[in-house]
């Protein structure tokens, strides 16, 4: 029998919460040693597969080994013809594979880490003037995206939401203890997304520069992550289980772990790679290539005792948002008839209230 929720015990707490500014990350300072109710998700959640454990089928998915790529042959035509196959597979099946080899040097991906890292390890007054649920900003500090809602757990991280990067002059909003490291990063990431978005449109049989020309990278966001050691991880989760809005994120996980990726119906570990990015197919992706490429759905969940989990996020998505977008029909065929309508961006992100 599912516990019985107190809904206005929630709705104390939420208020609470949001009135302090200072995250879950405060919540830990304060010396907190039980769970909220707000943070507590339903055991059902937390499940690794509906299957039994013993299932042939659940043993048969987890040894399959987790795409990684790489892409250190991008400039050699023999080995760019192995790299699009790979991703092709990958973006088909998986969805999500690793990048290893990509061009951004370690000491810029670390530096990226230390800086996050530092934001959210400032004292609370000085983080307090960046918190706002106020998603229209350029940056803001915040610990659950979209409402809060008795009736929907939180989860149990804080986030630096970094907007409208394509734009240099929405740097210099980033809080300075991060900001040049967020800035030589995102160069490095416009440098791999310029190669992936070749390689895409030739996974797809399109010329390399099909995906450019539709402009679907050309907006870049970051959602800085930082996962507090939880006191009872078992009860609560990192990040609820959902898939992407836009067409391609590239996220940068530490050594912690704690992603896993759905999978032929079971929940998949992604391993840590030291300096990798892992690539993940978006909502717009599977609808532009007609659901060739898949958009699957993800969560986090947190380990007990480790140190408190990284990650960064950055989305690559279109700068029109009200430009609609479909299937792609150079792809279409009597046996590959669309079955995606026409999207306008803007009309799907207010679905989500993003």
């Amino acid at each position: 029998m599912a516990p019985v929720v107190d809904y206005s015990q929630r709705e104390m707490e939420i208020k609470a919460f949001d009135e302090s500014k200072a995250g879950v990350k405060g919540l830990v300072d304060a010396g907190v040693t039980k769970l909220p109710t707000m943070f507590i998700h339903p055991p059902e959640n937390l499940l690794s597969s509906s299957l039994r454990e013993d299932d042939e089928h659940l043993h048969k998915v987890r040894s399959l080994r987790f795409p990684v790529i790489d892409l250190s042959g991008f400039d050699s035509s023999e080995s760019r013809t192995e790299i699009v196959e790979e991703i092709k597979k990958a973006a088909e099946s998986w969805g999500f594979f690793q990048l290893v080899d990509h061009g951004i040097p370690l000491g810029v991906i670390e530096g990226a880490q230390r800086g996050i890292r530092a934001f959210h390890e400032l004292p609370q007054e000085e983080k307090a003037k960046w918190y706002s649920r106020d998603f229209a900003q350029h940056v803001n500090f915040f610990s659950f995206h979209g409402d809060f809602k008795v009736t929907t757990p939180a989860d149990w991280r804080d986030t630096l939401s970094c907007k409208v990067l394509e734009d240099p002059a929405s740097f210099e909003a980033i809080p300075q203890i991060c900001r040049e490291e967020v800035r030589t990063y995102m160069k490095g990431i416009d440098g791999v997304m310029r190669k992936l978005s070749e390689l895409l449109s030739e996974a797809l049989g399109l010329g390399s520069d099909y995906l450019a020309t539709t402009r679907c990278f050309n907006a870049r966001s970051m959602a800085c992550h930082y996962f507090p050691i939880c006191p009872e991880p078992h009860l609560t989760m990192g990040g609820t289980k959902h898939t992407d809005l836009g067409f391609l994120t590239l996220l940068l996980q530490d050594s912690v772990g704690g992603l896993q990726v759905l999978h032929q119906d079971v929940w998949i570990d992604v391993p840590p790679v030291k300096g990798a990015l892992l690539a993940n197919m978006g909502d717009m992706m599977q609808i532009i290539t007609n659901g060739g490429f898949k958009s699957v759905e993800h969560r986090v969940l947190l380990k007990p005792t480790v140190p408190p989990r990284i990650s960064i996020a950055c989305f690559l998505s279109i700068d029109d948002l009200d430009r609609p977008y479909g299937p792609i029909k150079e792809l279409l065929s009597e046996d590959n008839r669309p079955i995606f309508d026409q999207v306008i961006f803007r009309e799907y992100m207010k679905k989500y209230k993003l």
